[in-house]
Order: structure tokens, then C-alpha cells, then sequence
């Protein structure tokens, strides 16, 4: 992992090697990518699937200037097509209130994947 915040725990040492503590979470993709209100929808049945929850691996923490936080995250977006490989991406920035650690409750109590 290339991106590596002031917040990011550590496993290992330097004779052995370190590697950074993964902390599994959910993406909430919906909370990220949002529409513009009143834009058409075209359906592309080829395109990326924006809605609901990824797992992801969150590894460190940025704070912002006004006081947010910014989690470390890798990724998976699927396509709507349900191709085998999805979009991977690796050291992605993403808004605290994108995340929800795996095992807590979903806000509206659904069930997740």
C-alpha cells in the first residue's frame, strides 16, 4: 500500500517486515457517488454499479482542516453486468460518514451482502 497516513497502525517489525493493519468496512457507494437531481438516467447495462454497500479494507486516517476524517480505503465497485472482475481501487480517500465498520448494523437495520 502506497498511501500511508500519520493514523495508519503498523503489524510487524523492520527485521521481519511491517505491513499495515487492514480494518474491514463497508462502502457505502451511494454516500460517494451521488447524482445530480433532475439528471436523465440512461441506463448502461455494461456501466459500474453505484448503489448499495462494498466491502472494503480501510488502513489509515487523514483529518481535515475543518475537522473531518478521511479514511484510507481499497475497494471494489462491481459492474452491472456482474463481470467477474470489478473496478479495483487502491488508496482511496473516502468521508467518514462513507464507512461503517463490518458487523455494525446497517443505519436502517437492512440486511448487507
Amino acid at each position: 500500500m502506497a498511501l500511508n497516513s500519520p493514523y495508519t497502525r503498523w503489524t510487524g517489525d523492520t527485521l521481519h517486515g511491517r505491513s499495515p493493519v487492514l480494518t474491514a468496512v463497508w462502502v457505502r457507494l451511494d454516500a460517494i457517488y451521488i447524482r445530480i437531481p433532475g439528471s436523465p438516467a440512461h441506463t448502461v447495462v455494461t456501466g459500474l454499479d453505484l448503489t448499495g454497500e462494498v466491502p472494503g479494507r480501510l488502513h489509515g486516517w487523514f483529518p481535515t482542516v475543518k475537522g473531518d476524517w478521511l479514511g484510507v480505503v481499497d475497494y471494489e465497485i462491481p459492474y452491472a453486468d456482474r463481470r467477474r472482475e470489478p473496478l479495483w481501487l487502491a488508496d482511496q480517500l473516502l468521508p467518514v460518514y462513507a464507512l461503517r465498520p463490518k458487523g455494525e448494523p446497517a443505519e436502517h437495520g437492512e440486511a448487507q451482502p
